[in-house]
């Protein structure tokens, strides 16, 4: 009889959880404010689940099944960061285009019934590369990022502007009708501005009053920063905000979770972060059980850093372990017991937003969070933080709380959820094969030519930093000398200080050897025995690879990368006349293209291992609609393309501790394929066998 009862209640649930979804879901505009209980849309406190949703990091054909699932997930709405250095790659120069389109993606989010929560930054981190700031911004004269400075300021404004007129143009804002409710200025200043000292309130003030300035009609937050001034309000980021964070710092400020981490981004050579359903949760329950109003689980989808986006070390698939994983599919349990939670809290909250709190003490780690209403509603959060299972007496019943769980009780009498009680069926994903790219005659080859110093044009009397130097045009920058050895010693040691992220060094056209950081420590020294030639000229070229550029810290502007320092046979080169060449030949031609491909004289295939290698083949899409990857398990390093457009970096030769690839599928949208004759274009920085490529498809069982 028990369960009945409680079938029939979470029926009862998940209908009104429904009911509101759709009602409220689709009212947007009118006035946004907050006291501090809540966000109040149109005179309604509001209790708001979020998810974020990287409109580049995915497609435009994609947005409209993310945003579904993620409202038929019990979402509320969707948050996004603007990438600066995507929509201002040249400045003064803006691309809004495809992929670019904010305004349409924010209106197809509109269109499905859901808010948005706009993070403008403009500094977003985000593991994108540069923290989304345009490299331009490195070469302005005196210009200190994230400071009290002026020439920063000013093209902070600038773009904070721009964003903000568009959306104001598009009728975007809430106080317009639109579906945007709330926005961010800066991101996490808090993590450092310890490093900028006297400068620091200054400018977290001024750009308080920048953004307030520009009559928004909505609130605008700032996410770890303590001491968010006046009408902005401070937010949490992290995994259990419901224990770390402080609370808002004024009592009419809502608390607020703008990132709650699902999973956590991976790098190159670590092992996925893996976070369960139970533990996220855990962790909501207990946030809003201490009266929090707004959360937002980051990522809810994340997607894939096509082309070089991702900034150092990153791997391409991004939080592939979010309730919707990189191809877009839901995850199970975590979308659906995640679904149940918002489920469960929807349906407490007029007691939670218009009852009274009292905290009653249950055990030494059992606690009552109970919400009453005069009006006789009534709701309870019963929370065990022990790490065993207990029974407790609450209002004269007993009830069974399993290790670390909170169980919500609508009515304060029927459990109607308990976040460690995983009802939904794992579902297990699966890649099958589909194509298999192993013949070699449908495979070309172009041999990526070795530079030498007389084949450069620009010089140096010194080592050059490499962000300076390419500008984030390529990952490649080559470092090449030469010099008449009279040593007498045909064998001598070639030693290479690098400030990341990988080398490959070439003596006379030959490689002899290659090296590399990792996320935690970029910098590296490779040594290698070196044969030279007595009485000639001898050519060194190094070539340096960054894999993204840093995204993170104080000073961004002064982080740098590439040689710092050459030594053969003992004598240093370091202040020796260098010669520079940015990117690679095939990069210039754009080979990875139909007009670019017929630039080079491409070779048929042979079992080729040298390095710099170049491939191309054609296929045919696999049949269906389920998502497609790229088996690259074969591989070593280097990046891809689909019909011109980037897929992404590759490197399944960096193993993580247990022996295998960070990751070896990489995702082809649907949308970037034809029906046949695709063009798959590699390029192969160690070596690889291409006939073991496969292309997979996606699905869940």
């Amino acid at each position: 009889m028990a369960v009945k009862v409680l079938v029939e209640w979470w029926r009862w649930c998940s209908s009104i959880a429904l009911i509101l979804t759709v009602v409220f879901g689709t009212v947007h505009g009118g006035n946004v404010t907050y006291d501090g209980r809540s966000l109040i849309i149109n005179g309604e406190h509001k209790i708001l689940f979020f998810g974020s949703i990287h409109y580049p990091r995915s497609t435009p054909e994609m947005w409209p099944d993310l945003i579904a699932k993620a409202k038929e997930g019990g979402l509320d709405g969707i948050q996004t960061y603007v990438f600066w250095n995507l929509h201002e790659p040249q400045q003064g120069q803006y691309d809004f285009s495809g992929g670019r389109d904010l305004v349409k993606f924010i209106k197809e989010i509109q269109a499905q019934g859901l808010y948005v929560t706009l993070r403008i930054g403009p500094y977003i981190e985000s593991e994108w590369t540069y923290g989304g700031l345009p490299i331009w911004l490195h070469d302005i004269p005196g210009i200190v990022f994230r400071s009290d400075n002026e020439p920063f300021k000013l093209h902070m404004q600038n773009f904070t502007t721009k964003i903000v007129d568009m959306m104001k143009s598009a009728n975007l804002f809430a106080s317009q009708g639109g579906p945007i409710i709330a926005s961010q200025i800066e991101n996490e200043y808090g993590n450092v501005q310890r490093s900028f000292h006297k400068n620091v309130w200054s400018y977290v003030k001024w750009a308080a009053e920048m953004a307030l300035g520009l009559k928004t009609g909505v609130p605008w937050i700032m996410c770890k920063q303590d001491d968010a001034p006046g009408e902005v309000i401070n937010t949490c980021n992290g995994m259990q905000c419901g224990t770390t964070f402080k609370g808002p710092n004024s009592p009419n400020k809502p608390s607020m979770w703008t990132e709650n981490w699902t999973s956590f981004y991976q790098a190159f050579g670590g092992e996925p972060y893996l976070r369960s359903a139970q533990n996220i949760a855990y962790n909501v329950a207990l946030f809003v059980a201490k009266k929090g109003s707004y959360v937002n689980y980051y990522m809810f989808h994340g997607g894939t850093n096509f082309d070089r986006v991702a900034s150092a070390f990153i791997t391409t698939a991004y939080y592939d372990e979010a309730p919707l994983d990189e191809y877009g599919l839901v995850k199970e349990p975590k979308w659906g017991h995640l679904k149940q939670l918002h489920a469960a809290v929807k349906s407490s909250s007029e007691s939670l937003l218009y009852g009274t709190q009292t905290i009653a003490s249950l055990g030494k780690q059992q606690n009552a969070y109970v919400y009453k209403r005069d009006s006789g509603g009534c709701a309870a959060f019963l929370e065990n933080s022990d790490a065993s299972g207990v029974t407790i007496q609450f209002q004269n019943d007993s009830y069974h709380l399993p290790p670390k769980s909170i169980s919500i009780l609508p009515d304060c009498k029927t459990v109607a959820f308990n976040t460690a009680n995983v009802s939904v069926q794992t579902k297990a994903r699966t890649m099958k094969s589909q194509i298999q790219l192993n013949s070699a005659e449908k495979w070309k080859l172009y041999k990526e030519s070795v530079p030498n110093f007389d084949d450069t044009s620009s010089r140096e009397n010194k080592l050059l930093d490499q962000i300076s130097k390419a500008k984030d045009t390529s990952d490649y920058l080559w470092y090449t000398f030469r010099f008449d050895d009279k040593s007498g010693n045909a064998n001598s040691v070639l030693r290479v200080d690098s400030q990341g992220h990988v080398l490959h060094a070439f003596v006379n056209g030959v490689l002899v050897g290659s090296a590399h950081g990792n996320h935690k420590n970029v910098s590296f020294i490779m040594e290698k025995n070196v044969n030279l030639i007595q009485g000639r000229m001898n050519n060194i070229s190094l070539l340096s690879a960054t894999v993204g550029l840093p995204n993170s810290g104080a000073f961004l502007e002064r982080r740098v990368a590439g040689l710092s320092a050459v030594n053969v046979g003992g004598r240093d080169f370091t202040n020796e006349p260098w010669g520079y060449q940015v990117g690679l030949l095939g990069e210039k031609l754009q080979i990875y293209t139909a007009s670019g491909s017929s630039k080079v004289q491409w070779e048929s295939f042979q079992n080729c291992t040298t390095p710099l290698t170049w491939y191309q083949t054609t296929f045919d899409a696999p049949v269906g609609k389920d998502p497609v990857a790229l088996n690259l398990g074969s591989m070593g390093k280097g990046q891809a393309w689909i019909n011109g457009q980037g897929i992404g970096r590759y490197w399944v030769s960096f193993h993580t501790p247990k022996g295998t690839p960070s990751q070896k599928w990489y995702h082809i949208p649907r949308s970037f394929l034809k029906p046949t004759q695709n063009l798959l274009v590699l390029h192969e920085e160690e070596s690889g066998n291409p006939l073991a490529i496969t292309l997979d498809t996606v699905t869940y069982e």
